[in-house]
């Protein structure tokens, strides 16, 4: 696991209360940061993170709200950078399938207007919200942003056309902000593969589904959210001349 002394840095993770985000803000705190976490102000999931990280002696604050909400971000935002003194580092990393079974590709019934419209508006333009809000303190500490994608850009299966087609539009947005917000702020985006978590998108959790997948995978193995949180962790405190890339992290799946 690759490591860094980041005392003094500060991080916001969206959507960091479980999965791969909870994995990103353990690595970050482990490393010296202080991180606010993000999730829905509904999420009981949130303070309980939040008081168990507390307690093992890291600077860990809440910082509540929905992503598709622009007023709930605006307060996200100031919530967090007023906690931590600014913000270095932003990890956009909440998202929702809007359903809990695949939708196949040639069912457009099931994507009506209002699937579409919530899935963009937490996927796509969340991100862009957050990006927008944060803009002043991560130019003033010249800082990063990594958007959390998914192999679903690339044709990598998802859970249906919608979700597949606002990561797509985040990769792309990934390399126009890169270039519309160099030279101060670097901005990437790591695209996972199958994750096997308590979560969504591609969870497993069924031996026998789980056995065959990995038969697709050369690495031999479904993903763990920390298998992800670590080139996240990279992107952001490291790879210092890299900008408006997107990693694939899927161990080999797309090979």
């Amino acid at each position: 696991m690759i490591s860094a002394d980041l005392k003094g840095k500060r991080a916001l993770v969206t959507g960091g209360a479980s999965g791969i985000g909870l994995a990103t803000v353990e690595m970050l705190l482990n490393a010296g940061a202080r991180v606010a976490i993000n999730d829905l102000k509904t999420s009981e999931n949130l303070n309980k993170q939040v008081a168990r990280l507390t307690q093992l002696g890291c600077e860990v604050y809440a910082a509540p709200g929905d992503v598709s909400n622009s007023d709930d971000v605006n307060e996200m935002v100031r919530i967090a950078a007023e906690a931590m003194g600014g913000i270095d580092y932003l990890v956009n990393n909440a998202a929702t399938p809007g359903t809990k079974d695949m939708i196949p590709a040639s069912d457009l019934d099931s994507q009506d207007d209002a699937f579409w419209e919530k899935l963009v508006s937490v996927n796509l333009v969340g991100p862009f919200r957050c990006i927008r809000a944060a803009l002043p303190y991560l130019k003033e500490s010249k800082g990063a942003i990594v958007n959390v994608a998914s192999v679903a850009a690339m044709g990598g299966g998802c859970s249906s056309t919608t979700y597949a087609t606002t990561k797509a539009g985040l990769v792309s947005m990934t390399r126009e902000l890169a270039k519309g917000l160099a030279p101060q702020i670097r901005v990437n985006a790591v695209a996972p593969g199958w994750v096997k978590s308590s979560g969504w998108d591609c969870s497993w959790n069924d031996q026998e589904a789980e056995a065959a997948a990995q038969e697709l995978i050369p690495l031999q193995r479904i993903g763990e959210p920390k298998d992800y949180a670590e080139p996240i962790f990279y992107l952001c405190a490291g790879g210092h001349y890299i900008t408006g890339q997107t990693l694939i992290v899927d161990g080999g799946l797309m090979a």
